[in-house]
Formats: C-alpha cells, sequence, structure tokens
C-alpha cells in the first residue's frame, strides 16, 4: 500500500484529534489512539483506525506497534502528542507528581519511539514530538510540567542525531498558547498541600494553569493545519514555534537578561512581594 500511515497518540480532544482530522484531509491513514475508544467516535467515522493507548501502559504500548506491524505494514509519521500538565509550587510536588509528569510526557514517547522506531526506518519516517514554550521559557507553578517539556526537547534533539543514519527525521514542536482541554486538565492536577508556603499565591497558581486558555489562543485546528504544512514540506525545519506567544515566549528567554527575566516574571505573578 503506498498511502501514507501516521499514528498520532492523544486523540480524544484538542491538538491530537485536530491533528487526526487534518492528516486524513491530506491522504494520510490515520491510527488514532486515546485512553478512551468512545471519544475517537468522529474520527472514526472519517475512516480513521482506533486505538485503545493509555502511552503508560507497556502492554498497550506494544500491542499496539505490533498491530501496526501486522496490519499497516509500515508507518511514516509517529506524531507524539499526549500529555499531562502537573500544575503547582514546586516545593509541593511529591514524588508520585514528578513520576507521572515524566512517565506521560518524557518516558511514554520514548517507548513508542523504541516500539515503532523498525518501522520508521523502512519507510525513512517523521517522528514528530509535542513540545512546549514551556520547555524553553520557565514560569513559576508550573516548573514540574516544563522540566518534563525541556527534558523532551533534549531528547528529540539526541534523536535527530543519533537517527539520521538510518533515515529516520525528528521535528520538535513547541507550541504556544493553544486552546485545548489543557487548561482544564491542568487545573485538576494542581498540586498543593494545605499547609503550602504558596496558599497566598493560590489564584496566580490557577492562573499559570489556564495561561493557553485565553480568548487569543491559537485553535487546534489552525495549529494543526500550519503544522502538517511543515511535515508535507521536504525542506522542514528541525524545531516549529507554533501558535500565540510561541515566538515571543521563545525570545524573552534568548535575549532578556536573566535578571531582567526573572523580575518580569515575579511580578506577574505576584512572586515580587512577601
Amino acid at each position: 500500500m503506498s498511502q501514507p500511515v501516521a499514528l498520532i497518540t492523544g486523540c480524544s480532544s484538542g491538538i491530537g484529534q485536530a491533528l487526526a482530522h487534518v492528516m486524513l484531509d491530506e491522504g494520510y491513514r490515520v491510527w488514532a489512539t486515546a485512553r478512551n475508544p468512545d471519544s475517537l467516535a468522529q474520527l472514526v467515522s472519517r475512516g480513521a483506525i482506533p486505538v485503545t493507548l493509555d502511552v503508560n501502559d507497556a502492554a498497550q504500548l506494544e500491542a499496539c506497534a505490533q498491530r501496526l506491524r501486522d496490519e499497516a505494514g509500515r508507518l511514516d509519521v509517529l506524531v507524539n502528542n499526549a500529555g499531562y500538565g502537573a500544575m503547582g509550587p514546586v516545593l509541593d510536588a511529591d514524588r508520585g507528581t514528578l513520576l507521572k509528569q515524566f512517565e506521560t510526557n518524557v518516558f511514554a514517547p520514548l517507548q513508542l519511539v523504541r516500539a515503532t522506531a523498525e518501522l520508521l526506518r523502512e519507510s525513512h519516517g517523521l517522528l514528530v514530538n509535542i513540545g512546549s514554550v514551556s520547555g524553553v521559557t520557565t514560569t513559576p507553578f508550573s516548573g514540574v510540567y516544563c522540566a518534563s517539556k525541556a527534558a523532551l526537547h533534549a531528547l528529540s534533539d539526541a534523536l535527530r542525531l543519533e537517527l539520521a543514519p538510518f533515515g529516520i527525521n525528528v521535528m520538535t514542536v513547541k507550541p504556544g498558547a493553544i486552546a485545548s482541554d489543557f487548561g482544564n486538565n491542568a487545573t485538576a492536577a494542581i498540586t498543593m498541600s494545605e499547609s503550602s508556603w504558596f496558599k497566598p499565591w493560590e489564584k496566580a497558581v490557577q492562573a499559570r494553569a489556564k495561561a493557553s486558555q485565553r480568548a487569543t489562543s491559537t485553535s487546534a485546528m489552525d495549529f494543526s493545519k500550519e503544522l502538517v504544512r511543515y511535515i508535507k514540506n521536504p525542506l522542514r525545519p528541525e524545531e516549529v514555534l507554533i501558535g500565540t506567544s510561541s515566538r515571543s515566549m521563545v525570545a524573552l528567554k534568548r535575549w532578556l537578561p536573566t535578571s531582567v527575566l526573572d523580575a518580569r516574571l515575579r511580578k506577574r505573578f505576584g512572586l515580587n512581594k512577601a
């Protein structure tokens, strides 16, 4: 079969779902994954292949890869999109919070790459890791999430270099503010103890959790259309910034002295006062 195959994780809503729709429009055979297969009904009605996948379940990861080998026999694009955002002060993040954050955003994508690497090699395919500008410019009350995305960026850099001899390309995507369910999910995942030093900043923590969900946020569909243009471009860049504030957030880190950036962020989150 000559039809290109794309595997996208986290397709129940937001970026993953929109990206699956756009890639279907562009002629890809889309394998759409989600923990709840019922959330994939609309994609299935358009011809997508549903895959029940919790990216933190090793058995489900291997079963997904085996199905690809048996039923598709190829993989042209792998999009590691599924993610999790634990918000709150770093001091309030216990070991369980740290592990859940890194298992979802760092360990799981790498395990899926390992499971599908042979298929990507055979097709000279493309690995797309969805990172975040938060992995470049760290903000208060999201340190654990920012650290996980920074780690994913570093792994993407290493994979891009190491997989080049085997014909596998790697693209790291760093979205800005994208309208999705991420804000609601992040709000639900706020970690803050009742005795936290940061109780006086609780509203600021909640605001950080919802920071990407504002009127000017880029829609998931617009984000996905722009991303697919990059994916289909033979001269695609290694790193891509898409979405509201994506370039400005990276520019803050790149060009401002650390002391100036720190002062701005402390003021923004009310940390300039005791």
